[in-house]
């Protein structure tokens, strides 16, 4: 068998998705909740590997367990034995071909910025505060210089095996305003390491005016991620939807 799960999590607590790092996963948790029903060692793979801080609104997850179960039943246990943090939202059994990374054909991502001058205690784990003015305006015409198939290598940090491809599509990025709050949409085809973030961090220094708009134009011109802006911190972002094909 092979079983699609929709997660979403708040991963202030986390170390990231992946399992391997000394301290609390996503992945390990899932898994062990997972065991815990099946009695029998599993395998999961997920569409993204998520870092420390970053939250999910639709993480797909998939195993293939040897057991058959009730999916119904398996989906109550499940939250039933996971942190509060950490919650199924659905499951299905799937074509065995099936793999949530390969078969994807594209992500959402939003970032949630505090605009106001006193964060509120109730938005503090799920986005950057930024007291300072800033210029939406700017931020939305700078926007659209990072749409359609580029080498994002600038907007990318460094990481390990190396992409031997750094060129991406973005088909959006939407800035929506809501009262002091302001939500970057960003939706791809694929992400590099910290693309989002940097992307993110990117478009607030041009409304802060720390970068120019001719400087973001030429930006992905130079592959030089030292001329864009600093990564935004994680608690900021959520990876809201996967896409596959229907």
């Amino acid at each position: 068998m092979n079983i699609k799960l929709i997660i979403s999590y708040d991963g202030a607590s986390y170390l990231g998705w992946q399992e391997g790092s000394d301290g609390p996963t996503i992945e390990k948790a899932l898994r062990q909740a997972l065991e815990k029903v099946y009695q029998e060692p599993l395998v999961l793979q997920a569409a993204s590997r998520t870092d420390a801080g970053v939250h999910a609104h639709g993480q797909v997850v998939n195993f293939k367990p040897t057991k058959k179960k009730d999916l119904t039943r398996l989906l109550i246990s499940l939250n039933q034995l996971l942190p509060k943090s950490i919650r199924v939202l659905s499951l299905e059994e799937v074509k065995d071909s099936f793999h949530p990374t390969l078969d994807n054909e594209g992500k959402e991502y939003h970032y949630h910025l505090h605009l106001a001058p006193v964060q509120s205690p109730f938005t503090r784990n799920f986005s950057w505060h930024i007291h300072t003015p800033i210029n939406i305006g700017l931020m939305r015409e700078a926007s659209s210089f990072f749409i359609g198939t580029h080498d994002f290598s600038a907007l990318t940090n460094i990481n390990f095996p190396k992409p031997k491809d750094t060129t991406r599509t973005l088909r959006r990025i939407d800035l929506i305003e809501e009262d002091s709050n302001l939500r970057i949409e960003i939706e791809g085809s694929n992400f590099l390491y910290k693309m989002a973030r940097n992307i993110v961090g990117t478009l607030v220094y041009v409304g802060m005016g720390k970068l120019t708009l001719a400087e973001a134009r030429h930006l992905l011109t130079k592959k030089d991620r030292t001329f864009a802006g600093i990564t935004a911190p994680a608690h900021g972002l959520t990876l809201h939807a996967v896409f596959y094909r229907q």
